[in-house]
């Protein structure tokens, strides 16, 4: 088995949570509705309201109401709950995963356009 690869193997787990899921998209979409976080998180509508009631609970997140629509914002000096991660803010880490689909893997070609100036002359 090579174990170079940084990529995850397949398998039913995830790293992160449904609670770091929903809190990473509304990071990334803080005008996102309930389903819409639910699809990329991969759960219920129903588990995500849940999750969402969590988070607000526990200072990670507030909701305000804008007409018919909810928009989010996140706490991102709230601590991690964890002890092993005690003391670290999640600012940081959302910082992180709401930027990290911007970067290729390493083994992945940039998609970004080439400069159409081409290498500059030297």
């Amino acid at each position: 088995m090579d174990t170079s690869d940084p990529r995850p193997a397949q398998g039913s787990w995830t790293l992160l949570t449904g609670h770091g899921h929903v809190l990473v998209e509304i990071a990334r979409n803080p005008d996102a509705r309930i389903r819409d976080i639910a699809a990329v998180a991969g759960i219920t509508e129903r588990t995500t309201q849940a999750i969402i009631a969590d988070l607000e609970s526990a200072g990670y997140l507030t909701r305000t109401r804008v007409g018919r629509r909810t928009t989010y914002t996140v706490n991102p000096d709230a601590l991690f709950r964890h002890p092993a991660q005690g003391g670290h803010r999640v600012g940081p880490f959302l910082e992180l995963l709401t930027t990290i689909g911007d970067t290729p893997w390493p083994d992945q070609p940039d998609p970004s356009p080439a400069d159409p100036a081409g290498p500059a002359a030297g």
